[in-house]
C-alpha cells in the first residue's frame, strides 16, 4: 500500500490497522517563532507508582494533581475491580483507600504497559483469579519475563504457553517472595512492577537482572525512591540487584509533578520555531527521565534556563544533529528523531532496541513515517542515523501510539501538510494535547 508522502510500499509496524471513526488531524504550521508558557499535567508514571503504593498500604492515600488519562484511568479500574476504593470525584485529588485484594476479576490493560507489567504482582496477592488481556498490539509486547518471575516465586499464573496476554493470575491472598532472577531488558517496567509489590511479599524480594542492558535506568529510581518514600526498606546498592524487606507500607499524601516526558514536544517547538517556551512547575529535582531535555536540547542549540516558575527553552537560528545514547531516556526518542530530520546535520540514536518492543516498533514506524516525508533515516541495529533533507507534506501513520502523534505535530511545525493519521491515541498520556498545542502556537499560554 502507498500513502501519501511515501515512496512506494512500506512495511506496517506492529501491524496496526487505522480504527473506524478516526479522522486525519491536519498539523498546524508555526506562522512564526512560538513564545508560550505551557502548564501540564501530572506525570503518567508517577500516578501509576503512587496508585499501585496506595492499594498496597495501611491507610489511605490521596493523589494531588494527578494525571487523568487513558492509561492512569485503566490503572485505577484495575485496583477497583480487585476491590480498592478510589475516588475520583474531585479531578485534582484522588483519594485511595486500600481494601482486601480479591477475585475473580478482570483487568483491561488498554495498550498500558504499566497496568499489564505493575497489576499482575498485585494480583498475585489477591484472593482468587484475577484475568488480564488488552489491546491487540498489548498481546505483542514483551511480558513473559515477569510471568516467569512469579511462578519463581510461587504464584499460579496460565497463560497456555503464550507468554503473553491474555494470562490469568490465580492469587492466593499471599505470595511467598524471595529470590528472583529476571531478564528485564526488554523493559524496565518488569523490575519495577515486582518490586512495587515486594513488601507485601511474605519473605520479601531479592531480584536480579541478568540480561543485556537494562533500559530505562530513571524509572526504576523512581519506583526505589517512592518505595522509599512510604517506608519501604529497599537495598539497590549492587548493581542490577534489589533486595527488598518484608513489610507494611504506610498511606501518604502525594503530589504529582508535571510530566516532563510530555513537555518535550513543547520544548521542542522553541528550536522548530527559534521561539521560546516555558513549562511552569519543573522540578528542581527528580528522577523522571524527562529531566534529560536540559541536556539534550542544549546539546541541540537550544538555550535552557531553570527559574521559579520552570524550564524556559529558547530556540536559535539552527538544529544541531546529535549523537547521542538514549537508553535511559526511550521515550524521549520519538520527539528527538523529529527535531533530528529539521537539523542541519546528521544524528545518530542509539541504544534503544528496547524500543522494537512499545506500543509500536517505535525504530520502524520513525523510520517508515519519517522516510515518508522526505528525510534519510536508516534503522541500526539498536537506533536511528538521521540525515536530514527537505522535507514534504504527507501522511504520517501514528499507529495508536502517542510518542508518533506528538512527534510528528512537531515536524509539521515547520513543514506544511503533515496529515496525522490519528492524534486521539494522545489521549493514553495527555487527552488535553491538541487543546495545549493550539494554545501554544496562538500565545495563549504566554503570560
Amino acid at each position: 500500500m502507498t500513502e501519501p508522502g511515501g515512496g512506494g510500499e512500506r512495511s506496517n509496524p506492529g501491524g496496526h490497522r487505522a480504527r473506524p471513526g478516526v479522522k486525519p488531524w491536519h498539523a498546524p504550521r508555526a506562522a512564526g517563532p512560538v513564545h508560550a508558557t505551557v502548564s501540564l499535567p501530572g506525570s503518567k508514571s508517577i500516578t501509576a507508582r503512587a496508585l499501585i503504593l496506595a492499594a498496597v498500604s495501611v491507610g489511605s492515600s490521596t493523589l494531588r494533581h494527578p494525571l487523568a488519562a487513558r492509561d492512569t484511568e485503566l490503572m485505577a479500574a484495575g485496583l477497583r475491580a480487585m476491590g480498592t476504593h478510589i475516588s475520583t470525584v474531585d479531578n485534582d485529588l484522588w483519594l485511595v483507600r486500600p481494601r482486601p485484594l480479591s477475585g475473580p476479576a478482570h483487568v483491561d490493560v488498554g495498550l498500558a504497559g504499566t497496568v499489564m507489567r505493575f497489576l499482575p504482582p498485585v494480583a498475585a496477592l489477591a484472593a482468587g483469579p484475577v484475568s488480564f488481556d488488552g489491546d491487540p498490539r498489548a498481546r505483542q509486547r514483551p511480558l513473559a519475563p515477569l510471568t516467569s518471575a512469579l511462578r519463581q516465586l510461587g504464584v499460579v499464573v496460565e497463560d497456555d504457553g503464550r507468554g503473553t496476554l491474555p494470562i490469568t493470575v490465580r492469587g492466593a491472598g499471599q505470595v511467598r517472595g524471595g529470590r528472583v532472577a529476571i531478564d528485564a531488558s526488554a523493559s524496565s517496567q518488569l523490575v519495577s512492577g515486582l518490586l512495587l509489590a515486594a513488601p507485601d511479599f511474605d519473605e520479601g524480594l531479592v531480584l536480579r537482572h541478568e540480561g543485556s542492558l537494562l533500559p530505562s535506568a530513571p524509572h526504576i529510581r523512581l519506583t526505589v525512591s517512592m518505595l522509599r518514600a512510604v517506608g519501604a526498606a529497599i537495598d539497590d546498592s549492587v548493581p542490577n540487584t534489589w533486595v527488598v524487606e518484608p513489610g507494611r507500607i504506610a498511606g501518604r499524601a502525594w503530589t504529582i509533578e508535571p510530566d516532563l516526558s510530555n513537555a518535550a514536544p513543547f520544548l521542542a517547538a522553541a528550536l522548530v520555531t527559534a521561539g521560546s517556551v516555558t513549562v511552569t512547575d519543573w522540578p528542581a529535582r527528580t528522577n523522571q527521565p524527562g529531566d534529560a531535555l536540559k541536556l539534550l536540547l542544549t546539546a541541540m542549540g537550544a538555550q535552557v534556563r531553570m527559574s521559579a516558575r520552570g524550564l524556559t527553552v529558547t530556540g536559535g537560528e539552527r538544529i544541531r544533529g546529535i549523537e547521542a545514547d538514549l537508553s535511559a531516556v526511550s521515550e524521549l526518542v520519538p520527539v528527538l528523531a523529529a527535531l533530528c530530520a529539521l537539523a542541519d546535520s546528521p544524528s545518530t540514536l542509539r541504544g534503544i532496541g528496547h524500543i522494537r518492543g512499545h506500543e509500536t516498533d517505535r525504530i520502524a514506524a520513525l523510520a517508515r513515517e519519517l522516510s515518508g516525508l522526505g528525510a534519510g533515516v536508516a534503522e541500526t541495529a539498536d537506533g536511528l542515523a538521521i540525515t536530514p533533507r527537505p522535507l514534504r507534506g504527507g501522511v504520517f501513520t501514528t499507529y495508536d501510539d502517542h510518542r508518533l502523534a506528538t512527534a510528528a505535530a512537531v515536524v509539521g511545525l515547520a513543514v506544511d501538510g503533515v496529515v496525522l493519521s490519528d492524534v486521539a491515541c494522545t489521549t493514553k498520556t495527555l487527552p488535553t494535547f491538541t487543546a495545549l498545542w493550539s494554545k501554544m502556537l496562538t500565545g495563549g499560554g504566554r503570560r
